[in-house]
């Protein structure tokens, strides 16, 4: 960097006995601008910004995730004032003037951005360096002398840019460093990150095929038929089924899930074969053969990059993948780099399936072996309550009940001599269960989901979750050898069939995801960021080629912001971050804080806390919320489990807490067995408002669903289309009516919604009288000011 005045200030500096203060300036120069110019001129500070600003032609970065770092004005120095004492005192007044005078200047913002600093950061770091300067009782000795000699005319106020520059890359590091960021998050060859799978040559087998297809048969015969393998698959339902299967077959097999180990071998010896979750795969470890299950989920935004991994990583001499077609092209481009060729083997279905031309319409028309799917556990208790008020019997399956309450609803709907024979499930059925279904029912074609920016929407299933959860019906392994699929509801069956007959789209790009190294290497260089901050950094300085994108990483960043203030090393939070937890919980969130306070302390979280902790025992639930609370804490328990086959020390007593998760599990069992009878209570306690179903859950009381895909965000929806209660007049012989028929109101909730709605009407209409007198009386005072 060139700055021409270093070399004329050096040459006023008076000599004799101010030589030593004479020279200090000078390697201060030096130490920022490098050695002094040959030929001197008034030329501003810089001369070419290109090198220390240089991007690879990469896109710019999102400057709004870089929060400023503060740097404290300088107190009175041990040593004086150094620059009072080689020139004068400096008037703030001037010095006030000459920076104002210097954040105008255009050529100076011109430069700045030349350094990386656009707009919003040359303005924050402007605030950060007038502050400093004139807060600061002493300032550094070169800066005293710059803004001096601007004071006396004998310097530009250009000259003021190489300690701008430098200030500002103190409290905005990432500009000092961003060529490093870059390459330490370069994500464009994720083959080469693997060097045990890429020393050997891999054979690729792809069993492409729909649900109850014996794809996924044909590669675990494989499996048990290799010396040694591992397979991976999405639920731990999944690699429980397979676990028992191996070990029933006579073939030695172990556990391994992100809550459990299992060995099997005398003296926890390893056993050759491995069944576990995608996650906790060995990317190290020599398999003969590897199955990866459900290989489309690469395509999930939050968890692709474990298939991803297990894909290009397994050191497997064959690997067999399991899934929908419409991975086939994206898994062959992906192992092109690797020069792997991809061997297809397509299934077709083994048993018939039809969609019906008639809609349910009710529930009276129910059978034996229908599964009504519902996406709201709303719809899940409502529905339920309807089928028990007409005297059946019906099993309950959802996403957040506990692994083995699942087994049992399950075993309960496919046991012939049980008088249950209705299934009431959300698509939590489409993977992990093996059950006995004649007819699905879609309740609703419409679910909420979260799209690659992580905001929540609203639309109809797509047809890969349509096939998915339709394939459950009529299973081979079943006793009905047929299955039929059709909706609740007659507007809802055109669409269905719509959905169905679409192509499955194919699948574009594979998930990424930072490894806890590469955050790790920026933290190396940016250490006072927070975690939360360098993940956002990392996304956006990331860069990937067209067929891999980086996963969504809200709920890592939610969980870091959560233990932001904990003490933690950075290896240890970037743990902590990554246990899965349901962060629409409030007990299993807090349940993340506390345990990692207690870990910042030291203090072994033992099974006499944790049992103090949940305040066990717990009784059986009362109502749905009892219930509720109840999953919250087998949550924490699955969380206490994670974490203590990280941290063995500090979560010391796994065994003891398996062994109270399985007697919670009971009461769960017991709780979802007589699951009408606490919803019935909740109803009656007011604890469960089945009337205020909001539109997602009913998108059906919305109108008719029309046939092409509707995108709607939940904030809008949820507020732009809140039903208002029905009136007393004509509401109840229409829309009132046919929510008693259909079990979405009882005539208790209607009474009490007219008495609501008139209470609100009669308030609203004093608000409008009492606003009417006010707005006349303040017509007649306004005055000429009151604008």
């Amino acid at each position: 960097m060139s700055f021409s005045r270093c070399a004329l200030l050096w040459a006023r500096l008076p000599a004799g006995r101010h030589a030593g203060h004479r020279a200090a300036v000078c390697s201060a120069f030096r130490a920022h601008v490098g050695p002094f110019p040959v030929a001197l001129g008034r030329v501003p500070a810089v001369a070419s910004a290109s090198s220390s600003s240089s991007s690879g032609g990469s896109k710019a970065p999102d400057t709004s995730l870089f929060v400023p770092l503060t740097v404290k004005p300088q107190g009175p120095s041990a040593d004086g004032d150094v620059g009072a004492e080689l020139t004068r005192p400096l008037d703030k007044n001037e010095v006030k003037k000459i920076l104002d005078k210097f954040y105008k200047r255009k050529e100076i913002q011109k430069l700045g951005a030349d350094y990386g600093l656009d707009a919003r950061l040359f303005h924050q770091a402007f605030v950060s360096f007038r502050n400093y300067i004139m807060q600061s009782h002493s300032l550094d000795v070169d800066v005293h002398i710059v803004l001096n000699d601007i004071c006396f005319g004998a310097a530009h106020v250009d000259d003021l840019f190489p300690f701008f520059l430098r200030h500002a890359k103190q409290i905005f590091p990432v500009l000092e460093c961003k060529d490093d960021l870059r390459k330490i998050s370069d994500l464009r060859i994720p083959p080469n990150w693997y060097p045990e799978a890429r020393a050997i040559q891999r054979k690729i087998i792809f069993h492409s095929g729909p649900t109850n297809s014996g794809k996924t048969y044909h590669a675990i015969q494989k499996y048990l038929s290799a010396k040694s393998g591992v397979y991976c698959g999405p639920l731990k339902l999944l690699a429980h089924e397979i676990f028992e299967k191996s070990n029933a077959d006579g073939v030695p097999c172990d556990l391994v899930t992100g809550e459990e180990r299992v060995t099997v071998g005398p003296d926890g010896k390893q056993a050759a074969h491995v069944a576990c979750t995608v996650e906790m795969c060995s990317v190290t470890t020599p398999y003969e053969v590897a199955v990866i299950d459900e290989i489309q989920m690469i395509k999930d935004p939050a968890r692709g990059w474990a298939w991803t991994r297990a894909l290009l990583g397994l050191c497997a001499e064959e690997v067999h993948l399991c899934g929908e077609a419409a991975a086939i092209d994206l898994v062959t481009e992906l192992l092109y780099v690797t020069g792997e060729e991809v061997e297809v083997r397509n299934y077709k279905r083994l048993t018939p399936i039809c969609v019906l031309d008639q809609a349910l319409e009710s529930l009276d028309n129910l059978r034996p072996g229908d599964c009504i799917v519902c996406f709201s556990k709303n719809d899940i208790y409502s529905v339920s309550r309807q089928i028990e008020i007409r005297g059946l019997e019906s099993a309950v399956i959802y996403g957040s009940l506990p692994p083995g309450t699942k087994l049992a609803q399950a075993k309960k709907f496919n046991d012939p001599e049980d008088p249950c024979k209705i299934l009431v499930a959300t698509d939590a059925i489409g993977m992990g269960l093996n059950l006995s279904i004649r007819r699905i029912i879609f309740y609703s074609l419409i679910k909420p989901s979260i799209n690659e920016k992580g905001e929540r929407e609203l639309e109809p299933i797509t047809t890969s979750q349509a096939l998915q959860i339709s394939g459950r019906a009529g299973r081979f392994s079943s006793k009905y050898k047929e299955g039929e699929v059709t909706t609740m509801n007659r507007e809802d069956l055109r669409l269905l069939k719509e959905i169905l007959n679409r192509p499955v789209d194919p699948i574009r790009a594979a998930g990424l995801h930072p490894t806890a190294e590469q955050i790790e290497m920026f933290a190396y260089h940016l250490p006072d960021t927070t975690l939360s901050n360098l993940i956002d950094i990392f996304v956006d300085f990331s860069q990937v080629d067209g067929h891999y994108f980086v996963c969504n990483m809200d709920d890592f960043k939610f969980s870091a912001e959560l233990i932001q203030h904990i003490p933690l090393s950075l290896r240890v939070r970037y743990v902590f971050c990554t246990a899965p937890i349901n962060k629409k919980q409030p007990f299993v969130c807090s349940s993340l804080l506390q345990f990692a306070r207690q870990y910042s302390r030291n203090e072994p979280l033992t099974f006499v806390w944790l049992r103090r902790y949940i305040k066990w025992p717990l009784l059986p639930p009362k109502n749905i919320k009892d219930l509720m609370d109840l999953e919250a804490v087998h949550d924490v328990l699955d969380l206490y489990l994670w974490l203590s086959y990280r941290f063995i020390d500090m979560f010391p007593d796994a065994s003891l807490v398996r062994d109270l998760q399985k007697e919670l599990d009971g009461i769960i069992q017991d709780g979802v067995h007589n699951i009408t009878k606490l919803i019935k209570t909740s109803e009656t306690q007011k604890l469960l408002n089945l009337e205020n179903l909001s539109a997602e859950s009913h998108p059906r009381l919305q109108g008719p669903l029309k046939s092409q895909a509707r995108r709607t965000r939940m904030a809008k929806t949820s507020g732009g289309r809140a039903a208002e209660p029905p009136g007393p007049g004509a509401a109840e012989k229409s829309l009132a009516s046919r929510l008693v028929q259909q079990g979405l109101l009882t005539a208790d909730m209607l009474k009490q919604l007219e008495k609501e709605w008139l209470t609100h009407r009669t308030e609203r209409s004093k608000e409008r009288t009492e606003s009417g007198a006010y707005s006349k009386g303040s017509r007649r005072k306004k005055g000429p000011d009151s604008d």
